[in-house]
């Protein structure tokens, strides 16, 4: 990784650890709370790069009765956006899952990625209250996005609907 201080103003502020681990702390939320499993640490590479990217976030469904794979065959654009994103973003997954794991609000159990509930809603709900409606709708695709990945059915189904290798 680039020392904080030499990356770019833009890098610093869209993928600060914080932010993104807030990111996969949604999805990992909204993947348990629709699917009673926790997100698998492969789909918490998906998640970047399917919400910071703004034309995939804004084609997502607005709900999760369109499945992965109707979707992805009227955004066909959208396969090589996001696995061309995961690739990219690996990097900065990582750095959310540390950060994240070391400041206590995900959990890493094998190979499973869980969002710690405890003091980190009442703070998480606060700082999206005060974020602009950018970050709120990120927030709100991100858990979204654990529910349709929950949805869609096991890990491997899922990254092999999207061309994705771990």
């Amino acid at each position: 990784m680039i020392p904080w201080s030499q990356r770019t103003l833009e890098e610093r502020r869209l993928l600060n650890p914080a932010f993104c681990a807030q990111l996969v702390w949604r999805a990992a939320r909204g993947h348990v709370s629709a699917g009673s499993t926790p997100l698998s640490l492969e789909e918490a590479f998906l998640v970047l790069p399917m919400v910071l990217h703004g034309e995939i976030r804004q084609s997502l469904p607005r709900d999760a009765r369109t499945s992965l794979a109707l979707w992805l065959e009227t955004e066909p654009l959208a396969r090589r956006w996001i696995t061309a994103g995961a690739r990219r973003l690996v990097p900065f997954t990582k750095e959310a899952l540390l950060f994240g794991g070391v400041h206590g609000f995900i959990e890493l159990v094998g190979s499973q990625v869980r969002a710690v509930e405890a003091q980190w809603t009442k703070l998480e709900t606060r700082m999206a209250n005060q974020a602009s409606k950018e970050v709120r709708e990120c927030a709100k695709r991100a858990e979204f996005v654990g529910k349709w990945l929950a949805q869609t059915g096991s890990a491997p189904t899922v990254l092999a609907l999207l061309g994705v290798r771990p």
